[in-house]
C-alpha cells in the first residue's frame, strides 16, 4: 500500500475551528491576566489563559460524562462570569452547540426557545434559580440535566432535578482535552430573535462563521485610519464586556477578544457603578454598550467620583446612536471615541459599522462625529450590503431616498431553525432581507432611519423615527427620545415623542418643540409635518429585553400615553 504523501487535511482544508482560538493566548500569554470577575458583591475571581483552559478542558470531560454528543444543545442561562465562557468554549469545541438563552424574554418564550431547539443541559447561575423555577415544569420532561454555576459548595434547596454542581462535575476531571478535528461546517452556536412580532425565530452558525467574522473584527480594528487627535494604540486590549453573553454571546466578543488575547473583564450584570469600578480597577480600555447602558452611565449621579481616563474605545450597538448621545459620552469622557454599529439575530454579530476613511483623518470634529453617527459602512469584502427599493433595485446614493437593507456574506444566517417558511419570506432573489429602512449617502454611507414596521405613515408622506429620535437626543437637556404613531382619522397617524430629561432638568414640551423647531425645521433636517403632535415627557422610556425602545408596549398602552402627553400642535 502506498505511502500517504499529501495532507489536504492539514493544509489547504485545514478546518476553521473555534477550538483553534485558544492556542493563541496558550502559546503567546499562557500566564497573563485572561478573565477577571467582578460578582455583585463586589469579590473578585482571576483566570491566567493557562487556569481558564485548563477549567475549560475539565467541563468538556465533564460533558463527555453526561452523555453530550455532537450536534446537542446546551443551553446555558446565566450572567458574564467566568463559568458561562467556559460552558462556551466546552461546549462548541466538542462538537455540541451552544444555545445562550434571554433570559428577559417572557416565560412563554423562554420555554418556547428551549422546547424548539430540544436543549439536553441546561447552565444556570444563582441569580437565574428563580427564573428556572418558573420554568421547571414546563421544561422537566424536555431537560436530561441541570448544572448550578455558582463558587459556594453545595446545591440550592430546590425541586430542580436531576441537578448537579458545577465545581463538583469538573473537580476531578483531567485538567486536559484532545479536542476534536471537527469539520468547521458544524454548527457552533444557535441564537433566538427577541420575537417582537411573534415567536422567537432561531438562526444556527458553523465554527467557519464564527471564525470568518473573529478574523474580520481584528483586521478591522487594527487598520482603522487614525485621527492626529489619536489617543495611542494599546498594546492589550483589557475588554469590559457589558453586553450580556445570552446576547448572541455578546456579540461574539468571547470569540474575538480570545482570538486576540484580550484581557476579559465580566462583571455578572450591568450597572453604572460595578461599569465605574471595573473600569478604574482593571484599567479597561475598550468596551461595547447599547445606547440605553451609556444613557444610564451619563445619569449616574456619582460618576465624576471615578478614573475613567483608560477607557477610549466604545462601540455602540442594538440601537442607533444619537449624535446628542454621543457628544455628552465625549464631553465627559474626553479621551472616549464613541461610534455605532448595526447587526441582528440573522447576522450573527455586526455587519456594518461606522469608521471613516483616510481622507478624512484631518477633518474637523464636526464633521466626524456626522460620520460616526451614520450606521456606517459594510464590513466589505466579507459582507455585501445594500439598500433597495420594493423592486430589488438600489436606491440612489443622494442620503434622501428610503430603501431596505439586504444582505449576503460569510455570517449571514443560511435559514431559521426548523422553520422553512420564515426563512423563504426572508431570503428572496439570493438576498437576506433584513425589514431595517436605511438611506445612503455619495460616499456610501449607510444611515438606518427605521424599522419598515415602525415608520409613521402620516397621510402619503413616511416620518422615520429614527431621525426625529436622534435629533430630539441632540437637545443638550434630552436623554432618550422615542417617537411613535398615533391613529389619526384624517392623516392615518400622527407623531407623538416621549422624552426624557437629563438627570435634574425640569425643561417642558414646549422646550422639545421649540429645539425640532429651530434645529430641525429652520436647518432643513426634517419638515414642518414632521413635528410631533403630542410630547410626553416621561421618567423612563419602556424598552425590550434587549435594551431597544419597546415600540410595540407603547402601541399596546397608546391610550395611556396620549393621556398624559401634551398636545403641543394642530
Amino acid at each position: 500500500m502506498a505511502e500517504k504523501t499529501t495532507y489536504p487535511e492539514f493544509t489547504k482544508n485545514y478546518p476553521l475551528l473555534v477550538r483553534n482560538f485558544m492556542r493563541r493566548p496558550l502559546y503567546m500569554y499562557p500566564d497573563d491576566s485572561a478573565i477577571v470577575y467582578r460578582s455583585d458583591e463586589g469579590k473578585y475571581f482571576r483566570f491566567t489563559w493557562r487556569e481558564w483552559h485548563a477549567r475549560t478542558c475539565q467541563l468538556a470531560h465533564a460533558l463527555q460524562a453526561l452523555g453530550v454528543k455532537t450536534g446537542d444543545r446546551i443551553a446555558t442561562m446565566a450572567l458574564n462570569h467566568h463559568w458561562h465562557m467556559e460552558a462556551i468554549y466546552a461546549t462548541i469545541c466538542t462538537g455540541a452547540i451552544s444555545h445562550p438563552i434571554n433570559v428577559r424574554l417572557s416565560l412563554d418564550h423562554m420555554a418556547y426557545t428551549i422546547t424548539h431547539s430540544e436543549d439536553k443541559i441546561v447552565f444556570f447561575d444563582h441569580d437565574i434559580l428563580p427564573l428556572i423555577e418558573a420554568l421547571y415544569d414546563r421544561i422537566k420532561d424536555k431537560i436530561e440535566a441541570f448544572v448550578y454555576m455558582s463558587d459556594k459548595p453545595g446545591l440550592p434547596k430546590t425541586r430542580i432535578a436531576p441537578l448537579y454542581s458545577y465545581e463538583e462535575i469538573i473537580k476531578d476531571q483531567p485538567q486536559t482535552y484532545d479536542w476534536p478535528d471537527l469539520d468547521e461546517d458544524t454548527h457552533a452556536v444557535l441564537y433566538y430573535t427577541t420575537g417582537t412580532t411573534g415567536l422567537p425565530k432561531g438562526a444556527l452558525y458553523t465554527n467557519r462563521q464564527i471564525y470568518l467574522h473573529s478574523l474580520h473584527i481584528a483586521y478591522l480594528a487594527s487598520s482603522a485610519p487614525r485621527r492626529p487627535s489619536d489617543p495611542p494604540r494599546p498594546n492589550q486590549a483589557v475588554t469590559l464586556m457589558n453586553i450580556p453573553l445570552f446576547h448572541i454571546h455578546a456579540w461574539g466578543s468571547p470569540f474575538f477578544s480570545v482570538f486576540g488575547c484580550a484581557k476579559i473583564l465580566m462583571p455578572g450584570r450591568f450597572s453604572a457603578e460595578g461599569f465605574c469600578e471595573m473600569v478604574q480597577t482593571e484599567k479597561a480600555n475598550t468596551t461595547m454598550l447599547v445606547p440605553t447602558m451609556l444613557a444610564m452611565i451619563l445619569e449616574y449621579k456619582d460618576i465624576h467620583k471615578w478614573d475613567l481616563s483608560s477607557l477610549i474605545n466604545v462601540n455602540i450597538g442594538g440601537g442607533a446612536l444619537p449624535l446628542g448621545l454621543k457628544q455628552k459620552a465625549e464631553k465627559l469622557f474626553p479621551t472616549m471615541q464613541v461610534g455605532s454599529g448595526y447587526g441582528m439575530t440573522e447576522t450573527y454579530d455586526g455587519v456594518i459599522s461606522a469608521r471613516i476613511k483616510r481622507h478624512m483623518a484631518d477633518w474637523p470634529q464636526e464633521q466626524i462625529d456626522q460620520i460616526m453617527v451614520k450606521t456606517g459602512l459594510a464590513y466589505a469584502p466579507a459582507i455585501d450590503a445594500r439598500v433597495v427599493d420594493t423592486d430589488g433595485i438600489e436606491v440612489p446614493k443622494d442620503d434622501d431616498t428610503i430603501g431596505e437593507i439586504v444582505l449576503r456574506g460569510h455570517w449571514i444566517m443560511e435559514q431559521y431553525f426548523k422553520d422553512p417558511a420564515r426563512t423563504a419570506e426572508a431570503w428572496r432573489g439570493g438576498w437576506f432581507h433584513t425589514g431595517d429602512a436605511a438611506k445612503v449617502d455619495a460616499a456610501g454611507y449607510i444611515t438606518i432611519v427605521d424599522r419598515i414596521t415602525d415608520v409613521i405613515r402620516c397621510g402619503s408622506e413616511m416620518v422615520p423615527t429614527v431621525l426625529l429620535e436622534n435629533l430630539t437626543c441632540n437637545a443638550p437637556f434630552v436623554l432618550e427620545a422615542m417617537f411613535v404613531g398615533v391613529p389619526d382619522e384624517k392623516w392615518g397617524e400622527i407623531p407623538m415623542a416621549l422624552v426624557k430629561l437629563m438627570p435634574g432638568l425640569t425643561n417642558t414640551e414646549e422646550d422639545v418643540l421649540n429645539y425640532l423647531r429651530t434645529e430641525g425645521v429652520e436647518r432643513g433636517k426634517i419638515t414642518k409635518w414632521m413635528l410631533p403632535v403630542y410630547i410626553a415627557i416621561v421618567n423612563d422610556i419602556p424598552k425590550t429585553s434587549v435594551g431597544k425602545y419597546n415600540k410595540r408596549e407603547v402601541r399596546k398602552q397608546m391610550d395611556r400615553f396620549v393621556g398624559i402627553a401634551k398636545r403641543v400642535r394642530l
